[in-house]
């Protein structure tokens, strides 16, 4: 096979000199962190628009958005989870869980610097197996058989189907999210067959406000959609973002990023950090009861480099507690480990 190519190449230099275009593209280099021009056949060269989202200047990348009218992105997010239990006598019990929320953007509108975005709320899915039995809640599914999993499916399904009006500028800041009332109304009434205690059903909705409102999606939308500072940075330069692990915040949880590459249409940034391993003891007469604690994360987000949307992510999370109880002469231990990996947008790699 090698020959057939090597005489096919020989007969395309004598018959036509096989003289290629070339193109000249900048580029920076990833040793010294410097832009470069250099000379590429013309047909090697990604199709990136001339001023795109993520773009460079003295090597600095800086990131915003370039979003097209009547185009939807995909912002589907899913999260599995592998939990093991061992108990003093070394026995393990696993469980795994996973959860996807379906979502997309499409923007309807672009005054100035703002885009007016519907985000789509399509479907959810929900599912636990543990001891050989696997339980699914699953929208794009008919409601389960069992009772204590009805509630579960006919609250998501209350929460699927459902538009919120976003508003973002081209930098990514979030001006507003509404058409939260209308969704709460919604799983308020599919509660309510279920349901007929009226101080339970205000419960729930109530604990649904909680986690399903402006301020906790707008913070999503902000640690999912925007990761390289404001300031720019360069190939291999790395900066830290901590927030708070428990609501005391004493304890804080540290990313650390770093800018890979940019290239061929995609920019892609370096994940790792967590919170460092800590050990708390507690003393009471003879007791002691100790508690250790370490999380470490890892992964990879990817973005369109035209637009500056999120393509993928994926990062993967690990957490190890360690609670012993010792009279100073024998000491008991329950582990606990939980292996995470949290993606967006799965399905594009």
């Amino acid at each position: 096979m090698k020959n057939i190519v090597v005489l096919t190449l020989i007969s395309c230099v004598a018959l036509f000199s096989c003289k290629k275009e070339t193109a000249k593209v900048t580029k920076v280099d990833p040793k010294t962190g410097k832009t470069i021009t250099v000379e590429v056949p013309a047909d090697s060269v990604a199709k990136v628009e001339e001023n795109p989202a993520i773009k460079d200047s003295l090597g600095v990348f800086t990131q915003s958005f370039k979003l097209e009218k009547g185009k939807t992105y995909p912002l589907t997010t899913y999260q599995r989870d592998v939990k093991t239990m061992t108990d003093p006598q070394g026995k393990s019990i696993t469980a795994t869980s996973e959860s996807t929320d379906e979502m997309s953007a499409t923007v309807n509108d672009i005054k100035g610097n703002v885009y007016d975005i519907t985000l789509n709320i399509i479907a959810k899915r929900n599912s636990q197996s543990a001891q050989g039995k696997t339980i699914i809640v699953d929208t794009k599914q008919s409601i389960p058989k069992e009772d204590d999993l009805k509630m579960i499916w006919n609250i998501n399904k209350a929460l699927t189907n459902n538009k919120l009006n976003l508003k973002m500028d081209n930098k990514g800041n979030v001006i507003s999210i509404t058409g939260f009332e209308p969704v709460y109304t919604k799983v308020s009434t599919a509660v309510g067959t279920i349901v007929k205690e009226a101080n339970q059903k205000a419960s729930i909705v109530a604990s649904l406000k909680e986690t399903f409102n402006a301020e906790v999606l707008k913070d999503q939308l902000n640690k999912n959609l925007i990761l390289i500072p404001k300031k720019g940075a360069k190939i291999g330069e790395k900066w830290t973002k901590s927030e708070n692990a428990d609501p005391s915040g004493k304890i804080k949880i540290t990313s650390n990023y770093i800018l890979k590459s940019v290239g061929n249409g995609v920019a892609e940034v370096s994940l790792t950090g967590g919170i460092p391993k800590k050990t708390e003891k507690k003393k009471d007469g003879e007791i002691t009861h100790s508690l250790s604690s370490e999380l470490v994360q890892n992964g990879t987000i990817k973005f369109d480099q035209a637009t500056g949307w999120i393509t993928n992510q994926n990062i993967t999370v690990k957490t190890t507690q360690i609670e012993t109880i010792s009279d100073g002469k024998q000491s008991q231990s329950m582990k606990s480990v939980s292996n995470s990996s949290v993606m967006v947008n799965p399905s594009a790699k």
